[in-house]
């Protein structure tokens, strides 16, 4: 039997989701804390990667196991074992052909970048970029990247077959000081998010041009891009299956 799992976790102290040797990761702390509560190692599949540091908000993976659970009983064993920094929100058992991974039809992120004063607490969940953004020119450099393209001038990944992904939509909230940027994609490469948050911020501060994005996705290299931004303000947002 199969059972899809819903979570959210702060990765501030984490090497990112996916299993790394000697180093504290999100995938690492479940699979130990699941395999202790049904007596038998178990494995899961997460429905994508996120970095270190990087935050996630809807977060699912599926894992195999021979009998019916008593998946709320699981719920609570799960939030009573792993590191306070995870959450499991539901356990629910799912047809066998299900992926995590493979049956998601789009992701999104978001970018939480804080405009205003300097804030110690918050410095770990979202850019203290401390300073205004043209919303409406980042709006216009957006417009640039929407649709089907070769991305592989954003990511440092450099063994993909495939780098063409769609981005759906890029969206721009400014509430107060804390400007929000969610992208919408069928998948996503190493980095690009970040990499696309950068080449917003160079464009509002004038170090690249909005012209110089056909050029860039054109070149197909990494290194015509400008700045990645940190890993804080980034949060895996919604998984759509």
């Amino acid at each position: 039997m199969r059972y899809l799992v819903n979570i959210s976790y702060n990765g501030e102290l984490y090497y990112g989701y996916q299993k790394q040797p000697d180093k504290p990761t999100i995938e690492e702390n479940i699979e130990i804390c699941l395999s202790k509560i049904l007596n038998q190692k178990i494995n899961i599949t997460g429905s994508s990667r996120t970095d270190r540091k990087v935050h996630a908000l809807d977060f699912y993976f599926h894992f195999d196991y021979e009998k019916e659970l008593d998946t709320e009983k699981v719920k609570k064993s799960l939030n009573s074992l792993t590191n306070e920094d995870i959450y499991i929100k539901s356990i629910k058992q799912v047809d066998d052909n299900f992926h995590a991974r493979y049956s998601v039809l789009n992701k999104e992120y978001k970018y939480i970048i804080n405009t205003g004063e300097y804030n110690p607490i918050k410095r770990n969940i979202e850019l203290q970029y401390n300073k205004k953004i043209n919303i409406d020119l980042i709006k216009e450099a957006s417009k640039y990247l929407i649709g089907t393209h070769n991305f592989k001038s954003f990511t440092s990944d450099t063994e993909k077959e495939n780098y063409t992904r769609t981005i759906n939509y890029i969206n721009i909230a400014e509430e107060s000081e804390i400007i929000t940027i969610y992208i919408n994609a069928d998948g996503f490469l190493k980095y690009m998010v970040r990499n696309i948050v950068g080449l917003f911020l160079d464009i509002n501060e004038g170090k690249k041009e909005i012209s110089d994005i056909p050029y860039i996705l054109n070149s197909l290299d990494r290194r015509v891009l400008g700045t990645k931004v940190e890993p804080v303000g980034l949060y895996l947002n919604k998984v759509n299956y």
